[in-house]
């Protein structure tokens, strides 16, 4: 194996990533130490917020091949022929714990989907159930709050989580679901995915149709109960999606859609952006689409499965929003997280760069660089020193 030399971020050699430059061996470190001062300032940034929802997740890389054309209804590139291939990078998280919440909590299960078309990216932002706790994104906020720890004590209190849901019937679908016995998955693999929202497809004709996403797994359903989820590994979701892949053993998942008429929609007996209800399988039947597949992991887990960002409004041309008022919100919200906690820039990271040309009239945004830090340094210390040290020379000068 080819033996690699240690370099700076610019990739630089180092000589010596062992000792600073002093002034003599035992005096203090002069200012010159750019490397030292490089690591030091890189290591006060290195972290990112932690995701308010979704914080504990894994990803992986995969393939969406189109099983049957969707061109009478949809101008998206990678819905037209038959046969097509499209990458796609996947998130699986928990929803309202942290990063140091298990694997085998009861909680649904976040499934977010990239898809680098040749268009941009397309991203579909959904959960492992067909419905939410709300219908409107006022009281997500409210919501979130009541299933994170308890501000005093720092610990999480069911109490405040029963609060809201009793609070907030609408809540009771996605509630009933929680506490059944699908409420605790047995591994990323063993779930199904939805959009839950309803988005919405137009044709060469200008014709709108809404639809949703059903991702059906082809492994099976798998939980855990009460009990075997106590004593599991709180990483073993994570490990087993990880070892699955590195064993060549890829999961995949079947693609299906619910498609309804802009007609249908104003006729029918529920309201159809409602995110607390499903479509009836009955009158809106599953349409096969296509097949997902997972077959390559990651290999920096910060830079890309923690450093992923998906939104709803990451749309392509023949894909749409809804009336949803939850889907609304989210369009907002989503964007706005991902620029606090990545940073303006967050688009241009290589897991949610575009695969296709991309042009447009942004600036760089905020940047924590060396750079910027020494021009800092100069600004607040050295030129007021040069100037103070001008004063004491020549104390007759006003």
């Amino acid at each position: 194996m080819t033996k690699k030399t240690l370099t700076t971020s610019t990739g630089s050699p180092v000589p010596d990533d062992n000792h600073s430059i002093s002034a003599g061996e035992h005096g203090p470190l002069t200012f010159d130490n750019h490397y030292t001062f490089e690591k030091l300032a890189h290591f006060n940034r290195e972290r990112i917020p932690e995701r308010v929802v979704h914080a504990r997740g894994t990803g992986s890389y995969g393939t969406f091949t189109l099983s049957k054309s969707l061109d009478d209804i949809t101008i998206a590139s990678f819905l037209q022929t038959v046969g097509q291939k499209t990458e796609v990078f996947i998130r699986f998280s928990t929803v309202g714990g942290g990063q140091d919440s298990s694997d085998y909590a009861r909680d649904p299960r976040g499934f977010s989907l990239k898809f680098y078309t040749e268009q941009g990216n397309y991203d579909m932002v959904g959960n492992n159930t067909p419905v939410f706790f709300l219908r409107d994104a006022i009281k997500f906020p409210d919501f979130i709050h009541s299933q994170k720890k308890n501000p005093r004590t720092n610990i999480a209190e069911p109490a405040m989580m029963y609060e809201f849901w009793a609070n907030h019937p609408q809540s009771l679908h996605q509630v009933t679901i929680l506490m059944s016995d699908r409420g605790i998955l047995a591994s990323y693999r063993h779930m199904h995915g939805f959009s839950s929202h309803t988005f919405s497809f137009w044709n060469k004709q200008g014709e709108r149709v809404w639809f949703k996403w059903h991702f059906k797994t082809n492994q099976g359903i798998k939980n855990l109960n009460n009990a075997d989820a106590a004593v599991a590994s709180p990483y073993g979701a994570q490990f087993d999606l990880v070892d699955a892949i590195d064993q060549g053993n890829f999961p995949s998942w079947t693609a299906k859609i619910q498609v309804m008429t802009e007609q249908q929609a104003k006729d029918y007996k529920i309201n159809p952006f409602d995110l607390t209800k499903v479509w009836p399988h009955a009158d809106f039947p599953l349409i096969e689409v296509g097949q997902l597949e997972l077959n390559r992991n990651v290999t920096n887990y910060f830079a890309e499965t923690e450093q992923a960002c998906f939104s709803p409004g990451n749309l392509v041309p023949g894909i749409g929003a809804s009336p949803d008022k939850m889907l609304q919100g989210r369009l907002l919200a989503y964007p706005d997280a991902h620029r606090y906690r990545v940073g303006a820039n967050a688009n241009q990271l290589p897991v949610n760069a575009a695969k296709c040309p991309v042009h447009h009239y942004q600036r760089r945004g905020c940047a924590q660089s060396m750079a910027l830090l020494i021009f800092k340094i100069q600004a607040l210390i050295i030129i007021p020193m040069i100037k103070l040290t001008k004063v004491r020379r020549c104390p007759t000068q006003r």
